[in-house]
């Protein structure tokens, strides 16, 4: 038999952990919109689909249904703060996701009005992440997970409870104060508090996992509702699809009236999107708008996006029955290899229209899909 040789590995004690105070930030709590500033408007056309969307949210409230968003950190950088807070406070969002570096951006905007670094710049001299407040989020998620808590719980409760100067943009905070969940799913490695000392794996994946839990409850009430996915290529596809399984898993053994959660996959060579499930096949307009450059000199984009979509539901009047989902990419993993953009839908009308907004680049266009539902 042969001897358990663990392989070498690197001690972060060996680390220096510089003040955040020393850090160059690249982007100002300044950047963040004013409650009711509008970007802009689209062509007719968008700004009709816009609205659309917005009938659908207001739907979704009236059910009681689940409105789920699930989102890349980018958001957060967007400067959208306030309009995200404002949709959970009116009902419209009733669960946030993050991705790993979200939780971190909010943190950091709520102490000290700042967050970002150059890359290029820290990365030369070993700086990159290395931040004494920064790395007090390991603290906070240890002190969380011991006291039966998620990840986003846990930040969201340290910045409402602190005397941050910033903490009324805090979208973590703000679910803390009107009990909306506000998860974070985080893939080791992936974010720089990992590279502090007192970063607790084991801490960090408890709650993360009663996260992920968290959202496979949302799913369970996600008919009738709105699946929405900003800025996440993978965390939101991938999370969404394995909370759709299990939701899947237990509804199939509660009967037909609990069945409807479909799974999407778009062909990107042919536009056609396949829903498997039991009946017949229908052809089905679905929408694709431009979401996804949230970077230099299109991220303006993301502000304005968002900002319609709280407009336009504030305008909405409840006129359809069909759930509707924004921007994702393929689910099926059949078809991982392919670079379509489509997000996943569940709805309770099996005929329905499902109009969903990519994240693809160009004007908005129409595309039809093959729906077998």
């Amino acid at each position: 038999m042969a001897l358990l040789m663990p392989f070498p590995q690197f001690d972060p004690t060996r680390l220096i952990i510089r003040p955040l105070d020393e850090r160059q930030h690249d982007l100002s709590i300044e950047r963040h919109l004013p409650l009711d500033e509008l970007p802009t408007e689209l062509e007719p056309a968008a700004m009709r689909d816009l609205a659309i969307l917005g009938e659908r949210l207001v739907q979704a409230r009236q059910r009681g249904a689940s409105v789920l968003l699930l989102m890349g950190a980018h958001v957060i950088r967007a400067g959208v703060a306030r309009q995200l807070i404002d949709l959970m406070q009116r009902g419209l969002i009733t669960h946030i996701g993050m991705n790993g570096a979200g939780p971190i951006h909010d943190y950091e905007l709520s102490r000290i009005g700042a967050t970002c670094e150059s890359v290029a710049r820290y990365i030369r001299s070993g700086e990159f992440g290395l931040w004494r407040e920064t790395g007090e989020i390991n603290d906070i998620v240890r002190r969380g997970a011991a006291a039966g808590m998620g990840l986003g719980e846990s930040v969201g409760r340290a910045i409402l409870d602190s005397d941050f100067p910033y903490k009324e943009l805090s979208v973590l905070a703000a679910g803390v104060r009107l009990n909306v969940p506000v998860t974070a799913h985080i893939g080791i490695g992936y974010d720089i508090i990992h590279e502090h000392p007192n970063f607790d794996p084991a801490a960090f994946g408890t709650a993360s996992y009663r996260d992920f839990l968290t959202v496979c409850d949302t799913v369970e009430r996600l008919e009738g509702g709105v699946f929405l996915c900003f800025g996440s290529a993978v965390m939101g596809p991938e999370v969404y699809l394995k909370a759709l399984s299990m939701a899947r898993n237990v509804a199939h053994q509660e009967g037909p009236a609990h069945r409807k959660f479909y799974n999407s996959s778009l062909r990107p060579h042919s536009y056609r999107r396949r829903v498997e499930s039991r009946s017949s096949e229908i052809e089905s307009p679905v929408l694709l708008s431009p979401l996804e450059n949230h970077s230099g000199p299109n991220r303006g984009r993301w502000r304005g996006e968002l900002l319609r979509m709280r407009r336009s539901s504030a305008n909405a009047a409840a006129s359809t029955s069909r759930g509707v989902a924004l921007r994702g990419r393929s689910l099926d993993p059949v078809e991982r290899r392919e670079t379509g953009w489509i997000a996943p839908t569940a709805s309770s009308d099996s005929a329905a229209q499902c109009d969903s907004l990519d994240g693809s680049f160009g004007r908005p266009r129409l595309a039809q899909y093959t729906l077998r539902v």
